[in-house]
């Protein structure tokens, strides 16, 4: 009987705190999230610099494909496959700051809980 009692008081204990810590944000609000705080404008200069890269990128793609001389294909070819590369890189780098923001956030959350008790 006990241990019914203790596990009944755990559920409810449970129920309250994940009712306390609410729901999480949706993508396009955490992406948005990156650019707030005192850091947030290196987030904004990654983008800049990436989609940058992006569109020189399929811009030097798009003479590699029209190229008629191979040396012309490969000055065309060798910077679209860098700068595509290098954008997908900084796009790819940015993923650890949102993860960090999520870990950070349900931190907040968990201790804001842990506070109100």
């Amino acid at each position: 009987m006990r241990d019914a009692e203790i596990e009944a008081a755990i559920a409810a204990e449970e129920r309250d705190l994940l009712r306390r810590i609410g729901e999480e944000p949706g993508y396009l609000t955490q992406v948005g999230s990156m650019f707030r705080g005192s850091i947030g404008w290196t987030s904004a200069v990654v983008l800049v610099a990436q989609t940058l890269m992006f569109f020189a990128g399929v811009y030097a793609a798009w003479r590699f494909f029209g190229a008629t001389e191979t040396l012309e294909a490969l000055r065309w070819g060798l910077p679209a496959m860098t700068l595509l590369l290098m954008a997908t890189i900084f796009k790819a780098a940015m993923l650890p700051v949102m993860h960090i923001n999520r870990v950070l956030r349900a931190v907040n959350r968990v201790g804001a809980s842990g506070a109100a008790r």
